[in-house]
């Protein structure tokens, strides 16, 4: 089959090769998709550029997210799954097979059935940006009649983050950077929705919640916004966080936050048990029967352009999912 990988760190176009390598059967359990798209995501970029992986693994296959069709079955997974059409979640993460390839072999149970009133590129988009944003809305119960701040609402996690919260019958207070973003994400379904280079956000958060503050955060940068936090966030509420690359080692101000019994939730999707990833994909998947989710490509590439995919996330100009087209329906 052909696929790219890499076998030592770096950017993209100085260690992403392609070429022909064997397809790997499914073993038990496991199930061989024929790739349709692979999405291009930050995480992706990250894995490469620091090779986190590659102490474990000699080669790797990069991309966690895709779409596809399941073309063969191992031990244990029902035949009749075979021709399925499916969107995937997390195929390289702790493994050295993602969707960068025209053959994705991996768990089952990471191979979710796609709708039928959903495209293969929508499905290409949810993998890790929907299973984070649900699991960090989600996770510490329903958002029903609360009050939820999401910053980076206009980002990958955020976009499914403002719809589901909105759905959930959520006050959703988001944010964005440029005016164009801050309208999109109100589109979206954001009850508020502010520019965090203009406005003033604490300021606004207290005047939304007569002074009481969030009963949840769903925070893309936590480092950069934990210091705000006791004033946004309500007593007994919850930080939920899965990035925070500008600050990696952050002073918390422990004492204001602790008075305010606040939990702070760090979190990777990849680690979850898996109960956790299971109600994630299921209350993904339910929405998207339904058709209540919506998705935004930032840019289509074909399957040689690999590397230009990679760069356009790498840069932070993609504007949504990068998706890399591998093959006809």
């Amino acid at each position: 089959m052909k696929a790219y990988w890499f076998e030592k760190a770096g950017e993209a176009a100085d260690v992403l090769q392609s070429g022909e390598m064997p397809q790997a059967e499914p073993g038990p359990d496991e199930v061989t998709v024929r790739m349709i798209c692979s999405a291009v995501n930050p995480t992706d970029v990250k894995r490469r550029e620091t090779g986190r992986e590659l102490g474990r693994f000699d080669r790797i296959i990069p991309n966690n997210d895709g779409s596809g069709i399941i073309e063969a079955v191992g031990v244990n997974v029902d035949p009749a799954r075979i021709g399925g059409r499916v969107w995937i979640f997390g195929a390289q993460a702790m493994r050295p097979h993602g969707t960068a390839a025209e053959y994705c072999t991996l768990p089952a149970r990471l191979a979710r059935p796609l709708s039928d009133n959903q495209s293969f590129a929508d499905g290409a988009c949810l993998g890790v940006p929907a299973v984070t944003a649900s699991h960090g809305i989600f996770a510490d119960g329903p958002m029903e009649g609360k009050t939820i701040l999401i910053t980076g609402g206009s980002g990958r996690v955020g976009r499914y983050a403002v719809q589901m919260a909105h759905l959930a019958g959520a006050t959703v207070i988001a944010t964005a950077g440029t005016a164009e973003k801050v309208a999109e994400i109100k589109d979206l379904g954001a009850d508020h929705a502010l520019n965090y280079k203009s406005d003033n956000i604490v300021h606004a958060v207290k005047e939304v919640t007569s002074g009481k503050g969030v009963d949840r955060i769903l925070d893309v940068a936590f480092g950069a916004n934990i210091m705000d936090a006791p004033e946004l966030v309500r007593d007994n509420g919850v930080i939920a966080s899965y990035s925070s690359d500008g600050m990696p080692r952050p002073e918390i101000p422990f004492t204001a936050l602790m008075y305010k019994n606040v939990l702070i939730r760090p979190f990777a999707i990849f680690g979850l048990q898996q109960k956790a990833q299971a109600a994630a994909f299921a209350h993904v998947e339910g929405l998207l029967n339904e058709s209540r989710l919506r998705h935004k490509v930032g840019h289509e590439f074909a399957f040689d352009e690999m590397i230009a995919a990679n760069e356009a996330i790498a840069k932070g100009d993609a504007g949504g999912v990068c998706l890399v087209r591998i093959a006809d329906e």
